[in-house]
């Protein structure tokens, strides 16, 4: 009989000598012809053992009573101090506080205590818009008395532009006709002509610098920019 190893170092078969493989199925050789036009199922031995139903083991004992005799050396056995300290009950952890009762007991001044204005306001539920629409056209307040303050009357002014700010210019804006009659000059159409550059396999080289770059100096405002901020100065 063949080993797991021989049956594994065999090569595995040419499947491409069949003409008609099915292109869903990797068949070790093609199915046989079925004239049913629906497929048949076959159950592997470890799915129809997992069909059947759980079989009561042969060990089982169903001739035991419900009633259980007590030896005589279980009825006169006495716990050890191991077992007494078990058998205790859990005592709460430091710092646990019962649940409060549902019906406290209330001393005299909670009974006696008589609720502000305040908290009978709080107390009243919310009142939908209409409601309230409803009582403050119903209430005889009058709105003649109330005067606002300095300081609401500055806040209620709508905040000013700042004197520098420009705002946004229209898309469609009038073009001037001396701007339509401008000719540029020879000093801008040169600055307007973007300057030749070599391609890569030209012979360009994109880290060559200029003399004109090596011989500048940094004006003081550029010196001031290049410092880093004050607060990340560390004297030595």
């Amino acid at each position: 009989m063949a080993t797991r190893i021989d049956r594994l170092a065999q090569p595995k078969p040419n499947l491409l000598k069949f003409p008609d493989r099915r292109s869903v199925y990797w068949l070790d050789q093609l199915p046989a012809k079925s004239n049913s036009s629906t497929t048949a199922f076959d159950l592997t031995p470890q799915w129809f053992q997992l069909t059947q139903s759980k079989k009561l083991s042969t060990q089982l004992d169903n001739s035991r009573s419900p009633e259980w005799k007590v030896s005589a050396a279980a009825l006169k056995a006495c716990p050890s101090e191991r077992v007494c300290a078990l058998a205790l009950p859990r005592m709460p952890a430091d710092g646990w506080q019962p649940d409060r009762p549902l019906l406290p007991i209330l001393n005299k001044t909670v009974k006696t205590a008589m609720a502000n204005t305040r908290i009978c306001q709080l107390a009243q539920p919310k009142m939908s818009c209409s409601t309230m629409t409803q009582t403050c056209s119903s209430s005889e307040i009058s709105l003649s008395s109330a005067k606002p303050s300095s300081r609401t009357h500055i806040l209620a002014k709508p905040k000013q532009h700042h004197p520098q700010y420009s705002p946004d210019r229209p898309v469609s804006s009038p073009v001037t006709r001396c701007v339509l009659e401008a000719v540029a000059s020879e000093r801008l159409e040169m600055l307007a002509t973007p300057k030749p550059r070599k391609p890569l396999f030209e012979g360009f080289d994109p880290y060559k610098v200029s003399s004109a770059a090596r011989a500048a100096t940094a004006s003081p405002r550029l010196q001031e920019l290049a410092l880093p901020p004050t607060r990340r100065c560390r004297t030595k």
